[in-house]
């Protein structure tokens, strides 16, 4: 999608709350529910901009490049001590640079005990994301184990990343095993000039 940055910087948090847009959802491609035709075709009913953010594959965009969705991806990788997911918005599915970090077979999109052990360097994953015109950001932050939120989304920013996700429901287990208050996402998010998205993180046959 051209000038994905400028779009995705355009949304508000009203636009997140009513659910105008949601830049979080999950297909069958990966460890969601849904058909991704289906699930393009609800959330096109749905909201004015939509992403589908499968784990670290984006064959959904290969296969169904009109679906109407911002391309997106979410990919597991570490930094030092912390486990994250990191979202990457409007890149070139076929860009070559991006092709080393999407997982090798259907088990590397879904299984968690698989997804963990993740060896994707993330300088390289952000510089990666943007040579193929798209924008980095942390997904559900306040979900990370970082010893200071701060020194790590600060860290982040030095490497270039462009968001944090601040307009975030934490559904399913992470409503209970939030490592920071959200409130603090959105402060640092502001600290640090970055952009904020959102999503529900939708993951059933049914979109959310």
């Amino acid at each position: 999608m051209e000038n994905c940055r400028e779009i995705i910087k355009s949304f508000t948090k009203d636009d997140y709350e009513n659910n105008r847009v949601n830049l979080h959802i999950h297909t069958a491609y990966s460890d969601g529910l849904g058909d991704f035709s289906d699930i393009c075709s609800q959330a096109a009913g749905k909201y004015k901009y939509f992403a589908i953010t499968d784990h670290n594959t984006v064959q959904g965009h290969i296969d169904y490049p009109d679906c109407g969705a911002i391309t997106g991806v979410e990919f597991d990788v570490w930094y030092k001590y912390i486990f994250l997911h990191l979202l990457a918005y409007g890149i070139d599915v076929n860009n070559e640079g991006m092709k080393e970090f999407y997982s090798k077979d259907k088990a590397g999109t879904e299984k968690d005990i698989l997804r963990i052990f993740a060896k994707r360097d993330i300088k390289k994953l952000i510089n990666a994301i943007h040579n193929a015109g798209g924008i980095a950001v942390l997904a559900h932050p306040a979900c990370c184990w970082a010893l200071s939120m701060e020194s790590f989304v600060k860290d982040l920013a030095e490497m270039g990343l462009d968001g944090l996700e601040v307009y975030y429901t934490y559904p399913r287990w992470r409503k209970y095993l939030k490592f920071s208050h959200p409130d603090t996402i959105e402060k640092l998010a502001d600290k640090y000039n970055l952009i904020k998205t959102g999503g529900t993180d939708c993951h059933t046959m049914i979109i959310n």
